[in-house]
């Protein structure tokens, strides 16, 4: 958890925030005026219901070999269909091979039917199945599932080579033009390249090369683009908020290695290295993320509970009435909301408390508010906000609509750390990025940590942030 900076002359703006008037250089990369292109539906995926049904019609198949013993077909597919139907359904560039996903299917097979065994024999030791009937099963949904699921990945192929995705290729030019040639080389990958976007155009002949944003939108919409080729260890730092604008705008975002693999990846796109980014605010295991934010917001709000009226209690004794600070804040979405702590300092106004970056010398704290500053307790009241719904545990730190908008026209990233919801603590806080310290940093530690989201994550950050919380060093 984060307490809001506090520094000795009240009124300055912190350090690298683009508040002061000496001149800001522009980012680096290609287009950094890009607008997504409005009212565009996201990229349609491949469905993932023909494979489920495939994998149903092979389980249900090889159910039917226990037709001599006193199971019942349809329960028993039911049971063996589930290590199928519940595996995830990652993204790939193009249909994989029926000897590609052998090894998986007869393996997930297997263990279903091991499962299956096992049950049988602890609830039903008379009779047990015999090693002959699961062999014969596992062998029946076996080979159904490979040749079911190799007839659904033939006609998606097919697909693929009668309407392939337009794609944008982003990168050094001349890299850039290579990896695109190569890709129109093999038209069974099912994407079609039709532009790079680059810094700097390129002679050498080729596809188009797209330096402004105005040219991007426009060959985006045109040629209906939906999908995005990085192929540059920089792209991805360097052109970020592009890569996020068009995927917000539909289009699925593939990091591509040109050189040597310098990742293990198993998937390929024409020879090279690639691996899936996902870049819109959509994320997977948002349920999950949510649900851990409610189970400990909850859990903590009861047992710090008495703390929280006991620190109620003596504010109002020390400071006087007004224990709780209100102040607004912005969320997910660029939504305003609420933001609730224990009051610390008085602003003169409310005009004050809202664009002024520290509204409080430390120094005249009286000492219970400094300590609950310095040990970030003036925050727990945040624990009602993730409750709520307002914020999250971990993610980006909300910030005042003032300065959101001075941040958001200094850095391009600022406003993408909007996708998620803000937190009290998160990647760039543990990071040692609290109170008077640089905006530019914060972007870059918060972007990467919704890129890269995942609850173990979140979990590890909450874990450093405890840790940090025992050994207190101010904010």
């Amino acid at each position: 958890m984060t307490a809001e900076s506090t520094v000795p002359s009240p009124g300055t703006p912190p350090r690298d925030h683009g508040l002061s008037p000496v001149s800001v250089m522009p980012p680096r990369g290609a287009a950094p005026n890009f607008r997504s292109p409005a009212g565009r539906p996201p990229a349609r995926s491949a469905s993932p219901v023909p494979l489920l049904v495939a994998d149903g019609a092979a389980a249900l198949l090889g159910a039917l070999t226990l037709t001599g013993t006193q199971l019942h077909p349809l329960p028993v597919a039911v049971l063996l269909a589930a290590s199928l139907l519940l595996r995830p359904h990652r993204a790939r560039p193009s249909a994989p091979g029926v000897l590609d996903e052998l090894p998986a299917v007869c393996g997930r097979t297997a263990v279903a039917w091991l499962a299956l065994a096992a049950l049988v024999a602890a609830y039903r030791p008379e009779p047990a199945l015999s090693v002959r009937t699961l062999l014969a099963g596992f062998a029946v949904q076996a080979a159904v599932s490979c040749a079911l699921r190799g007839a659904v990945h033939a006609r998606w192929r097919a697909a693929l080579l009668r309407h392939p995705r337009a794609a944008l290729v982003i990168g050094p030019a001349a890299t850039a033009q290579r990896v695109a040639a190569a890709v129109l080389r093999h038209p069974g990958c099912g994407v079609r390249p039709v532009g790079i976007v680059a810094e700097h155009p390129d002679s050498s002949g080729g596809l188009p090369v797209l330096t402004t944003g105005e040219e991007i939108e426009r060959a985006a919409i045109q040629n209906g683009v939906r999908a995005v080729l990085a192929v540059h260890p920089s792209v991805r730092a360097e052109q970020g908020p592009l890569l996020r604008g068009l995927a917000e705008s539909g289009c699925v975002v593939w990091e591509v290695d040109a050189d040597s693999p310098s990742y293990a990846a198993k998937e390929r796109l024409a020879g090279f290295s690639c691996r899936h980014l996902e870049m819109s605010a959509a994320r997977r295991g948002s349920a999950g993320k949510r649900m851990l934010d409610i189970l400990v917001s909850g859990t903590l709000l009861l047992l710090v509970s008495p703390m929280l009226l006991a620190c109620a209690v003596a504010l109002r004794i020390s400071d006087g009435p007004g224990v709780v600070f209100r102040q607004e804040r912005i969320g997910k979405g660029g939504k305003p909301f609420t933001l609730l702590k224990f009051r610390t300092h008085r602003p003169v106004d409310e005009h004050e408390s809202a664009t002024r970056w520290s509204v409080a010398n430390e120094y005249e704290m009286r000492g219970f508010c400094r300590m609950l500053r310095r040990t970030s307790l003036d925050e727990l009241l945040q624990l009602w906000n993730v409750l709520r719904g307002d914020m999250s545990l971990v993610g980006p730190r909300p910030e005042r609509p003032y300065f959101v908008t001075q941040f958001g026209q200094t850095y391009p990233g600022y406003t993408a750390r909007h996708r998620m919801r803000t937190g009290i603590t998160g990647l760039a806080q543990i990071h040692g990025l609290r109170g008077d310290t640089s905006i530019e940093d914060r972007c870059r530690f918060d972007n990467a940590y919704i890129d890269n989201w995942s609850l173990w994550q979140d979990i590890c950050i909450l874990l450093r942030t405890a840790a940090a919380l025992v050994r207190p060093t101010g904010s």
